[in-house]
């Protein structure tokens, strides 16, 4: 049976807090920090409030003021880490991850104090990003508030150290594609089909890297939802505002969408397709420097002639397997080497000293690259 209690909280100055919380034992003590960090703002004590996403926290960082004195501290099994820290006019949440990710909130009496307390609690708190081989990503997801979005470094290698990992015969679109500045698109969506471990994923890897200076890439992790929920989409496509002069474009990457782009799509996704194809090139793409690519494993003709109509793609390619030449000089040995080639997962696994025997008519390898 719950028992349900009505608990009062001592605040910063040890007056007890003009609020009320009632807890059970469903609650957890990380619950009650929450509650408690929020208790100043909702009553208009400390109406300002200030937060940040840390990526790559310092194991040392201590991501609070000097002078703060703390008032609960929580932690549960997996890592995580809860505190509350409070001070003059002010009072701090922080709450770690195992993950080395953070979010660090504050409320304050007045907007300055917010934003000083903040900029003092994060100050060199994050490691820098990696400059060799990485490149800043962001991830778009659906959250219960509406959508998120969190940027981490992601290893991507510069095009022309992996270029050699596809066919010769799609390298030329693909060297293209790479070399695209803003005054060359004249299309909004990048199609890249072909079977699984063939490299898709590695290349909008690559090309994120490549774009860099110009375009931002953000991955959506749940692209059903993104098609299916008008006002997530809006979040998504409207973008968010930096405090960069001139803003970049965006390259929103959408990963294995066959149910979207398949000739079935309308039957299958509802308004999904119709969705995707005003972001790219209706009213609701308009005024948005924003690019859409896709990946799918479904053949060409197999894909609804919308998508694929003249003037929509601003890159359409099929990245298929290497040839059994090309298989060979690149694992530097026909050890292992069909007929027919290999894709590129299927080469590192050979690399790594692993049998590859697909099934008669199995075009699946199960390996993502």
């Amino acid at each position: 049976m719950s028992v349900i209690r009505e608990v009062p909280f001592p605040s910063p100055d040890s007056s007890e807090l003009p609020m009320n919380i009632w807890i059970d034992d469903a609650d957890s003590a990380i619950d009650v920090i929450d509650a408690l960090a929020l208790s100043p703002f909702a009553t208009g004590a400390q109406p300002w409030s200030r937060l940040a996403n840390l990526e790559r926290v310092r194991p040392d960082a201590t991501l609070a003021p000097a002078g703060g004195r703390v008032l609960r501290t929580a932690r549960v099994e997996d890592g995580s880490e809860s505190r509350l820290i409070c001070g003059d006019g002010w009072t701090l949440r922080i709450v770690r991850h195992r993950n080395r990710t953070a979010t660090v909130s504050v409320t304050a009496v007045d907007e300055d104090l917010a934003k000083k307390v903040l900029a003092e609690s994060i100050e060199g708190a994050e490691e820098a990003v990696p400059d060799v081989d990485h490149v800043e990503m962001g991830f778009w997801w659906r959250g219960m508030h509406g959508g998120t979005r969190s940027e981490k470094p992601i290893t991507a290698q510069p095009w022309p150290e992996i270029s050699k990992n596809y066919s010769a015969k799609v390298r030329p679109a693909l060297d293209r594609l790479m070399s695209i500045t803003p005054a060359d698109v004249n299309g909004r969506l990048i199609l890249l089909h072909g079977q699984p471990g063939t490299g898709k994923t590695t290349l909008l890897r690559s090309l994120a890297k490549q774009w860099s200076d110009w375009c931002q890439v953000d991955c959506v992790l749940d692209p059903e939802r993104l098609f299916n929920e008008p006002g997530y989409l809006m979040e998504v496509a409207v973008g968010y505002d930096t405090d960069e002069e001139t803003q970049r474009w965006r390259l929103l990457v959408l990963e294995d969408c066959d149910e979207l782009i398949s000739s079935g799509a309308k039957a299958q996704a509802g308004q999904g397709l119709s969705r995707l194809l005003n972001l790219t090139d209706g009213l609701l793409g308009q005024g948005r420097d924003v690019l859409v690519a896709i990946t799918t494993n479904e053949d060409l003709a197999r894909l609804h002639p919308a998508v694929v109509r003249p003037g929509r793609c601003l890159a359409q390619v099929e990245v298929g397997p290497l040839s059994k030449e090309e298989a060979v000089t690149w694992l530097g040995s026909p050890e292992g080497v069909g007929p027919s080639g290999a894709t590129l997962a299927q080469l590192y696994a050979l690399r790594s000293g692993r049998e590859i025997t697909p099934a008669p008519g199995d075009d699946s390898t199960g390996l993502y690259l």
